[in-house]
C-alpha cells in the first residue's frame, strides 16, 4: 500500500524505494498484520500469534511496536493510513 513493499523472503521492508530498517521483531509485526489486510487483532492476540505468548500486562509491548512501525513506515505517524487503530478493539492493515 502505498509504495511499501514487504519481502518475506530476505525480510527486507522498502518504503518509497528506501529500504526501512526494521528489528526481527518489527518486521514480524508488520508481516503478520499486512498478510490479513483488514483484519482486526487485538493486543492477546498479536501477543500470542507474533510474539508467540500470551501474558497479562505485557500488551503494552505491542502498543511500543505499533508505534515504532508507525514512526518508520507511515508518512505522518499521528494520522496512520496503514496499520489502524480501532478503538476498544485493537490493530489492523489497511486493505
Amino acid at each position: 500500500k502505498g509504495g511499501l513493499v514487504i519481502n518475506a523472503e530476505n525480510r527486507q521492508v522498502r518504503l518509497k524505494d528506501q529500504e526501512i530498517d526494521l528489528t526481527a521483531r518489527e518486521f514480524d509485526l508488520l508481516y503478520h498484520l499486512a498478510s490479513h489486510p483488514g483484519r482486526v487483532y487485538n493486543r492477546a492476540q498479536l501477543l500470542d500469534e507474533v510474539w508467540g505468548y500470551s501474558y497479562e500486562g505485557y500488551e503494552h509491548t505491542v502498543n511500543t511496536h505499533i508505534n515504532r512501525l508507525r514512526a518508520k513506515i507511515e508518512d505522518d505517524p499521528t494520522k496512520p493510513t496503514r496499520i489502524q487503530t480501532v478503538w476498544g478493539v485493537g490493530y489492523k492493515f489497511m486493505e
